[in-house]
């Protein structure tokens, strides 16, 4: 197979998983706190070609480079949606350890502790928070009472580089090995309110169809390059 088709080859699929970026983006526009994505790429000799003289440079994933830019906040009225207004992350307890997020979408456990959607504790100053079932108030510095009684302080957190944080499921991060959060100044707790999600639904659609469109253009090419290919072979092949 000639080198340009592999190129094709390899372009085509980068070009899938950026739609397969694009379309997972689009689906989270909903998520409270979700961080739009792109999927990276990079080129990639392939020496082995060259004893043949046929050069040949593929297009691979590179990692994908997340958009941490905050979202709008809006309110909601609920009192166990929490917004953070600044820098930072919430800390959820997880059997995996401890992992970020943006979402402040909580709710109360049968037991009265405060959790994620899916269940998860919310850390404190000095672990999970217990709200127990009254009225909860919730203070700009993160401190939560309940009955006008103080039962903790979430635990905001943030990291000197984002670079290598890993996105997992529900708009959470993991910190990369040997990363150490610090507590955030100057941020601020927006009780009854929902940071929204960052991406943009207009930009998302035009890259897919940008990218829909490259991919058609290398598919076409592959048929061009293909159908070119046998009928040279075909013609001289004949002529002998």
């Amino acid at each position: 197979m000639a080198g340009t088709i592999y190129v094709a080859l390899s372009g085509m699929r980068t070009r899938m998983a950026q739609l397969d970026r694009v379309a997972a983006d689009i689906a989270n526009e909903g998520t409270a706190g979700y961080k739009g994505e792109r999927a990276g790429q990079i080129a990639v000799e392939r020496p082995s070609f060259d004893a043949v003289l046929n050069a040949a440079v593929d297009t691979v994933q590179d990692a994908p480079s997340v958009d941490f830019r905050p979202g709008v906040i809006l309110p909601t009225g609920r009192d166990l949606d929490v917004a953070l207004d600044g820098k930072g992350f919430f800390v959820v307890q997880t059997p995996a350890g401890p992992r970020y997020t943006r979402n402040g979408s909580f709710t109360r456990s049968s037991d009265g502790t405060l959790v994620t959607w899916d269940k998860q504790p919310v850390l404190g100053q000095n672990g999970p928070i217990k709200v127990g079932d009254g009225p909860i108030t919730l203070h700009d510095d993160g401190s939560i009472s309940v009955n006008r009684v103080a039962v903790g302080r979430l635990q905001v957190v943030d990291f000197e580089d984002y670079t290598n944080m890993a996105r997992e499921e529900g708009g959470r991060f993991r910190a990369p090995a040997g990363a150490t959060p610090t507590p955030v100044s100057g941020t601020f707790v927006r009780n009854g309110a929902l940071e929204q999600s960052n991406v943009s639904v207009t930009q998302r659609i035009a890259s897919m169809i940008e990218v829909s469109r490259s991919f058609e253009a290398l598919q076409r090419g592959i048929t061009l390059m293909s159908n070119d290919i046998d009928a040279r072979a075909i013609s001289e092949l004949g002529r002998r």
